[in-house]
């Protein structure tokens, strides 16, 4: 079996595994829509200053988008991860041809693709409420790169963590700050002008300057994709060398 077939393999076992969680399935699809009904729909945008909520509907796309390609990819991938160390998945999965950074790459394309989805539909509902943005093909590209980003992370974090459980909590330890401090829906004119640098150091702040770029602001988002491209490299890298595959 060629590494492709093992990843196709694993990638539908993993598929299926989702779709039979339906409380994943909630979250993944209907609870960012839910957010986009309180926050675009009840909580209105654009009243001025450098508040909370205080852009246009359009500033905030990167946003709720970011909601999507952060959460998903850190839970799943760090639960997923979490639930194969505990059941001594990963030590008898070593003694098969598949290889850990094949198993990473199905997971990996599975949430991709889900994250796609569901950022399809996002965008059909920030649509609906009449966000002023444009539909841009650079949505095609930052959003697969910044999931594969995530992944890996989400593999890091759940390698690390002592039990499924803890796994969800740290990555939504990890996850929550990471979501308002990186220049999505708090802008930098609202925080101190001291902790503005530190933005730069949120990989989730060049996903969404370059998403706002391309669908708000205007301009080149080049330089802000190569930055993401660089750390979905380095993050699905260290993501497979975390992996205890032959933990004893």
């Amino acid at each position: 079996m060629s590494s492709l077939a093992r990843v196709r393999a694993e990638a539908r076992a993993s598929l299926k595994s989702f779709l039979r969680r339906r409380t994943a399935v909630f979250f993944t699809f209907f609870f960012p829509v839910l957010l986009i009904v309180i926050f675009a729909g009840l909580v209105r945008t654009g009243g001025g200053g450098t508040g909370l909520f205080s852009q246009p509907p359009g500033y905030y796309v990167p946003a709720y988008l970011a909601t999507v390609v952060l959460f998903t990819p850190l839970s799943r991938v760090g639960s997923t991860v979490a639930r194969h160390r505990e059941g001594a998945r990963f030590e008898k999965l070593s003694t098969t041809p598949l290889r850990s950074w094949e198993w990473l790459a199905a997971h990996t394309l599975v949430n991709v693709a889900l994250i796609a989805a569901a950022c399809a539909v996002l965008v059909g509902a920030l649509a609906a409420t009449g966000a002023d943005f444009a539909l841009s093909p650079w949505l095609a590209a930052f959003v697969p790169t910044a999931s594969v980003l995530f992944c890996g992370v989400g593999a890091v974090l759940g390698s690390l963590a002592d039990s499924q459980d803890g796994a969800i909590s740290l990555s939504n330890g990890v996850a929550l700050p990471l979501l308002f401090l990186s220049d999505t829906f708090v802008s930098p004119a609202a925080l101190p002008e001291w902790f503005v640098p530190l933005l730069n150091l949120s990989p989730l702040t060049y996903f969404a300057r370059g998403v706002r770029t391309a669908t708000y602001a205007g301009g080149s988002p080049v330089p802000a994709f190569a930055a993401v491209l660089a750390l979905a490299a380095v993050a699905f890298a260290v993501g497979v060398y975390a992996l205890p595959w032959r933990e004893t």
